[in-house]
């Protein structure tokens, strides 16, 4: 009785600590969306375990999570909520396993669960899940009997009510508008991964569907009407595997969920999944069926910051897009390393004991040694790194096994066989000072740092991280394992002890960071307690030190004729400055080459401009820092040319940092 009454006391001070507002940690005040002292809506059970959530740029938050079993045998509460942290509503449940699942439906069948994490549009407070449930709708075959479909869909509420987007019903006389686009009666199979909201109305979502019997997917739009299954409109294809790769004729073999804002979409496009050797992230505007694809990171292309060589081999599917900048994750190289992947024990039952049964020595598997978080901007085209391995961190992917179990019918993901599955997570803004149209952003990802020995990794550190961008700007430590998890939560103590609990685990998503606002998972606990909420808070911008400035009036600059190096295969020139301008300008100084022709790259650049001639190559000069009238420097750059054709650019000195 003590113990229950301790326990009841306990609960009582964090559902306070949940009202009152959340705690300060560092640079950033966090406030607590939902925890364990918070009653799921119209369940008498707690909330006890979350996924990633997603947000708007006014604090909606929407997320999917659990509650505690309860004492009888019945399945845990298991939905979608939402929870506007700008007018701190309470929590709201846009459906969970009593909810009935909308139009078409008429069985009354109800939801079973969520099988993905829920996304929200950017600028409304839409949000888009997909959704599991026992057959909808029940209809007669020509041969007089009746059959049931539609297991699965995706869901959306842009008019406030909750819409069937996307069904399997497409195989359904009168549900057409369902079916795969460019066929007859041909349903989709599955959506799998997270589908995304391009704005008040317009669904954007993975399908994999069957076609003369052999397994397809692609990436799909649909616009949505106030009526009942959002209208007649049909789906709509942007690209799909039995299309070509734009530039090649090699047919995509793997289309990734896509990320949209408006009416731009994005998503990763590979002939080989596994090992791609073409492909790319492409971006669409959804005006048309099979819209034009631009390629924005190839497989192929230079890894910036590292010599030449280096190309991108991998390219991750979670992508974040505010509209204009799009963070990824990326690899390069044949160098990895090894890793036993062990049965954690997390998830259902079922889920474990397959894990278990098929793999009781561990899942062998390697990551790649060379993979970093990067950010290309749409607008002028160039490429920024966030951070690297082995640099900066060790590692940016994470594992889970996850998936359908054989024989139980029980999924938390797309639909396909249980297996282990990687994932990198980042999410990007340009908008935390309020504006698209400057060339800063803000990233923020999951990594971690540690040593592998015999497979595993050793007391691993893992964060979420935060840096502003283009150019090295310091990075910050926003959450990582073992700090105190009081300064997060102030209800993250042992209820007996009052003891601190440490962060164990934390989690983003692709659309966990929007405008200046961050919402994060955290999972806090020792042996003897555990804690776990949804937590939100306001990133500040980091102040930028200003543009360089152009100072190549001040310089003469002579160059001589470029020279082929057979050993190396590269073009050498020597670029000769001096400073004719009277006085000192301090640095430190960067020689852009700007215009440079096409097919020609600029080899061991430091990086790329975003201030001046923005997306031009350059070299560091001077690194002293002080320029005095006459003093001379010369520097060799080397070019890249495999076309073997003329080299032209126009030269330029820059003064200052950031460039």
């Amino acid at each position: 009785m003590k113990l229950q009454r301790l326990q009841k006391m306990f609960l009582a001070f964090a559902m306070a600590a949940t009202a009152a507002g959340g705690a300060s940690g560092g640079d950033f005040n966090w406030q607590v969306v939902v925890n364990n002292g918070v009653t799921v809506p119209g369940d008498g059970r707690n909330f006890n375990s979350y996924n990633q959530p997603s947000l708007n740029i006014k604090g909606m938050v929407v997320f999917r999570a659990r509650s505690t079993a309860g004492k009888s045998s019945s399945e845990p509460a298991h939905g979608i909520f939402v929870r506007d942290m700008s007018a701190r509503t309470p929590l709201t449940t846009i459906f969970d396993r009593t909810t009935a699942v909308p139009y078409p439906n008429n069985l009354s069948s109800t939801f079973i669960e969520p099988p993905a994490f829920p996304r929200i549009g950017m600028r409304t407070n839409a949000i888009v899940s997909r959704g599991n449930h026992q057959p909808v709708w029940t209809y007669p075959l020509s041969d007089g009997t009746e059959t049931r479909a539609g297991t699965s869909g995706i869901y959306t509420n842009p008019f406030g009510v909750l819409l069937t987007g996307a069904s399997k019903l497409g195989v359904v006389p009168a549900f057409e508008f369902y079916e795969v686009p460019g066929t007859v009666g041909i349903p989709f199979d599955v959506f799998p991964g997270a589908p995304a909201l391009a704005d008040v109305a317009t669904i954007v979502f993975k399908g994999n569907f069957t076609l003369l019997g052999k397994s397809e997917t692609g990436v799909y739009y649909r616009d949505l009407i106030n009526a009942p299954a959002g209208g007649f409109g049909p789906v709509t294809l942007i690209a799909d595997t039995t299309m070509t790769m734009p530039g090649t004729g090699t047919l995509f073999g793997s289309t990734a969920p896509p990320s949209a804002v408006g009416r731009k979409v994005v998503f990763t496009g590979l002939d080989n999944e596994d090992n791609p050797t073409k492909g790319a992230i492409y971006l669409a505007t959804m005006n048309q069926a099979k819209p034009p694809l631009t390629a924005l990171a190839r497989i192929g292309a230079p890894v910036p910051g590292e010599a030449a060589g280096a190309v991108f081999n991998k390219l991750g599917e979670g992508l974040s897009f505010d509209g204009r900048f799009v963070g990824f994750w990326g690899a390069w190289g044949s160098d990895t390393k090894p890793l036993i992947l062990q049965c954690t024990g997390e998830g259902s039952k079922d889920l474990n004991a397959y894990c278990r049964q098929k793999y009781p020595n561990g899942y062998v598997t390697s990551v790649p040694l060379h993979q970093g978080i990067f950010v290309f901007d749409t607008t002028t085209g160039s490429m920024a790194v966030v951070a690297k391995t082995p640099g900066d961190f060790d590692d940016f992917v994470y594992w889970n096994f996850s998936g359908l179990v054989p024989g139980t019918g029980q999924s938390d993901e797309d639909g396909e066989p249980a297996r282990w599955r990687s994932a990198s997570f980042a999410a990007v803004s340009g908008l935390v000072d309020g504006s698209l149209t400057d060339p800063w952003f803000h990233v923020v990802f999951k990594a971690r740092k540690g040593q592998v020995m015999n497979g595993g990794y050793v007391n691993p550190v893992d964060g979420i991280y935060l840096r502003k961008g283009p150019g090295v700007l310091p990075m910050t430590a926003v959450v990582q394992t073992g700090m105190d998890g009081t300064a997060i939560d102030p209800a993250a103590v042992d209820p007996l002890t009052m003891a601190h609990l440490p962060v164990t685990a934390m989690g983003i998503e692709r659309e966990s960071f929007r405008g200046d606002l961050l919402a994060i998972n955290v999972s806090m606990a020792t042996e003897a307690a555990g804690w776990a909420g949804i937590y939100m808070t306001q990133v500040k911008d980091v102040v930028s030190p200003p543009c360089a400035t152009d100072v190549t009036n001040q310089f003469s600059i002579v160059r001589s004729g470029f020279r082929f190096d057979s050993a190396t295969q590269r073009y050498l020139q020597t670029v000769t400055i001096t400073r004719t301008a009277s006085g000192t300008v301090a640095g430190p100084y960067a020689l852009a080459v700007e215009s440079l022709s096409a097919g020609v790259t600029l080899y061991a650049a430091a990086g790329k401009t975003t201030c001046v001639a923005p997306g031009s190559p350059y070299v560091t000069v001077n690194e002293g820092g002080i320029w005095v009238s006459g003093q001379k420097i010369t520097v060799t750059l080397q070019f890249v040319n495999p076309a073997n054709t003329g080299i032209s650019y126009t030269p330029a000195i820059l003064a200052g940092a950031t460039r």
